[in-house]
């Protein structure tokens, strides 16, 4: 069995939900924590309703004015994970309104660079889950993995999760229902949630014993002194 030992995951939970314990997300989010869990990785949980997160694309928006913004001390967790998993319910065929702060701020951080000149997301993985009673879960995860993606992390195969019931209202993901719970037992579910898991810890486990990326290529500051790395604008 590969060593995972040393890697380090954070689920980010942008529910809209007050109370962690209620969220339909973070159920499902476990889920997929516990394998890493059970594979040594370092699991951190992080509620985002806990927190108050400022509008804008600065590192800290107090100094643009606003009141309070927890997102420097956040940074510092995104920071030191190997994985990030973003969770969101759907709300009209969209990812939560908190998820899309969250990217924004992700995206306030993307001119970070590690010590080889390129994004500070290098390295890392990036992966979503998504719950819901309406249709909207692969829209949701391509938007979080194409956003995570374009920052700088590496994305593996099937980097996804979801669930959602019979379209309009109805039970989500754990409600009680007919003596059960809505979603347990559904294998499509349960084997794309931990198939994403392995491929987010094999992926993190790859990246790191390679030491990230290469820098030929990506090097933000050998662009900025003139390398252009073999471009020629075609004629």
């Amino acid at each position: 069995m590969t060593d995972f030992t040393d890697l380090s995951a954070l689920y980010i939970n942008t529910s809209l939900k007050r109370e962690a314990g209620q969220s339909h997300t973070a159920l499902l989010m476990r889920g997929s924590a516990s394998i890493m869990e059970k594979q040594g990785v370092s699991v951190e949980h992080l509620h985002l309703m806990d927190h108050t997160l400022a509008f804008g694309v600065s590192y800290d928006m107090t100094e643009e004015g606003a009141p309070r913004d927890d997102w420097p001390a956040l940074w510092e967790k995104v920071r030191a994970a190997d994985i990030l998993v973003i969770g969101s319910p759907i709300w009209l065929g969209e990812e939560s309104s908190l998820c899309r702060v969250l990217i924004e701020r992700l995206y306030a951080m993307s001119g970070e660079l590690n010590d080889k000149g390129q994004s500070t997301y290098y390295g890392k993985t990036g992966g979503a889950v998504v719950t819901g009673n309406e249709d909207g879960v692969k829209h949701v995860s391509m938007t979080i993995a194409y956003a995570l993606a374009h920052l700088g992390f590496t994305i593996p195969p099937q980097p996804d999760t979801g669930w959602i019931g019979e379209a309009g209202p109805g039970p989500s993901y754990g409600d009680p229902v007919d003596g059960t719970r809505a979603g347990m037992g559904h294998e499509f579910t349960q084997q794309t949630a931990t198939v994403m898991t392995w491929n987010l810890m094999h992926l993190a486990r790859m990246l790191r014993d390679a030491g990230g990326y290469p820098r030929t290529g990506n090097d933000r500051e050998a662009w900025a002194r003139g390398e252009r790395f073999g471009w020629e604008d075609p004629l």
